[in-house]
């Protein structure tokens, strides 16, 4: 009697068990280099601050709190090859980046929350200074709110004497590439 042969479907599936059972040095390196990621990445910007990390990493810390388990490396690394820079995920639509395999409503509102605090300290450094000396001052904050938005839109800002900023009132969103401004009174001049 001939002595039966294993498949190779069977021999592979063994293999495959074994190695998961076993694994080999360099998988156990891959592994150990993950292990304490988040907490070197932490230490490594409170110690050297925001420009010692790559945009992906800076994703990364904003994620951390909303994904607490899982690996947010190649989702920030996939965030910035789809959007382009750290500045266009975050002002990124709030549905695309829901589409974006890996995030749910908790990160999105992780990154969003980054936003806000981009321009809500951005508005306290144009409020808290007279703008009309610091034109920079201005320009970046109106970079930081309409920069990577998809539509254009037309913007009131409203100093006091002292040319600090009293108010910011976004008065029409329009197109792509035009805002259509429709003022009151007619064609002659202003109504009185």
């Amino acid at each position: 009697m001939a002595a039966k042969r294993s498949s190779p479907k069977i021999e592979r599936g063994l293999s495959d068990t074994s190695s998961q059972l076993f694994p080999s040095d360099e998988r156990k390196q891959t592994k150990a280099g993950y292990h304490g990621h988040r907490a070197r990445l932490r230490t490594r910007f409170l110690e050297s601050g925001p420009d010692a990390l790559a945009a992906y990493e800076l994703l990364e810390l904003l994620l951390f709190s909303a994904l607490p388990r899982k690996n947010t490396k190649p989702i920030a690394k996939k965030l910035i090859e789809e959007f382009g820079s750290f500045a266009e995920v975050v002002a990124a639509d709030k549905d695309k980046l829901l589409a974006v395999d890996g995030l749910g409503e908790s990160a999105v509102a992780s990154l969003k929350a980054g936003q806000a605090g981009a321009t809500r300290l951005l508005r306290s450094s144009v409020t808290e200074k007279p703008v009309i000396s610091s034109w920079q001052a201005l320009i970046d904050y109106c970079t930081a709110l309409m920069a990577f938005e998809e539509t254009e839109q037309f913007r009131l800002l409203y100093f006091d004497k002292k040319n600090k900023l009293i108010s910011d009132e976004a008065q029409q969103k329009g197109a792509i590439d035009h805002t259509r401004v429709y003022p009151r009174g007619s064609s002659n001049g202003p109504s009185p």
